[in-house]
């Protein structure tokens, strides 16, 4: 007979009256690691954020004018010039901290548009069942079927350059939004699946008996019972797609496809590759090591979070 541990027995009841959210961050903020990456993610989100500060309302700082001649080109890194100067004498830290604006944007919109996509697709397939489940998944199988990068290199030459019309207000796409929206256009497969597999687990439980005994519509049982209940698999897809769709801006960017008005880190490599064999090896090593700490923060800070919300893991 298997005995149980009087540890085992006072986590139980501990984590009894818990939420998930509140265990989840209980548990996260035990994770060293994971809360220094977490400041890592903020101080990007930050640098995003002032800049678009300094655009919007046009706030005169030394440090926002990338382009700028600011000394003789392709200056060494040292004192004066943080990560050095370009080919015509620009700042490259400067240029880095705008590719953290351009790719944080990117990916947070492309985000937004996969989760907005995805997750009612996957809900309403997952409740309903039936014919609208078998389109949803001939859906998602056949867009599944196409490599994602090729997938993402036609949307992106489709809707460069064309104007959107949404109840009458035209919106220009080029550049970041013709990134954002080809990215996220295609990349609402994975949250779909899941969030359909979780539906349909969930749609027999009591709650949502009881919900439909009372006499609760289907629209009403999905959003009001369905969805809060499997939202964290969003939160952590979310988490943990957000490297995927900075590293999708970049190769989108480096094929000359994304941003062309302000710099983005696909720019910068792409830019760079023909310095690299003369020795100018700096503005190479300031883009990927920005892509490369963004990266690792995420993917620590997304499994850090997959492992706290996953209620399997709560009476460990």
């Amino acid at each position: 007979m298997e005995t149980i541990s009087v540890n085992s027995v006072s986590s139980v009841a501990q984590n009894a009256g818990r939420s998930l959210w509140s265990d989840a961050l209980r548990r996260l903020r035990r994770r060293k690691t994971a809360m220094f990456c977490f400041a890592v993610i903020i101080v990007y989100f930050s640098i995003a954020a002032f800049l678009y500060a300094v655009d919007i309302f046009h706030i005169p700082l030394a440090v926002a004018d990338w382009s700028r001649q600011i000394g003789p080109e392709y200056q060494p890194p040292g004192a004066k010039y943080i990560f050095g100067t370009d080919f015509l004498g620009r700042s490259v830290f400067r240029k880095a901290l705008y590719g953290a604006k351009t790719s944080i944007t990117v990916a947070l919109w492309a985000s937004l548009i996969s989760i907005s996509i995805g997750v009612p697709l996957g809900a309403m397939a997952g409740y309903f069942r039936g014919i609208i489940d078998q389109l949803i998944v001939w859906l998602y199988t056949t867009l599944s079927c196409v490599p994602y990068i090729l997938l993402i290199l036609a949307f992106a030459l489709v809707l460069a350059d064309k104007t959107l019309d949404v109840f009458g207000w035209k919106i220009p796409l080029s550049g970041t939004a013709t990134v954002y929206l080809a990215i996220g256009l295609t990349s609402w497969v994975g949250i779909c699946r899941l969030i359909r597999g979780e539906v349909i687990k969930h749609k027999n439980r009591d709650y949502v008996l009881a919900a439909r005994s009372y006499g609760a519509g289907s629209g009403r049982i999905i959003f009001r019972h369905l969805l809060p209940n499997v939202f964290h698999i969003v939160i952590i897809n979310f988490s943990l797609r957000f490297v995927g769709f900075i590293q999708a801006e970049v190769i989108l960017s480096f094929l000359g496809l994304g941003e062309k008005n302000s710099p983005s880190w696909g720019a910068m490599i792409d830019s760079a590759r023909l310095d690299l064999p003369k020795g100018y090896w700096w503005e190479m090593t300031a883009a990927t090591a920005a892509i490369f700490v963004i990266s690792l923060a995420l993917n620590v800070f997304g499994d850090a979070l997959r492992d706290c919300l996953d209620p399997k893991l709560r009476t460990e």
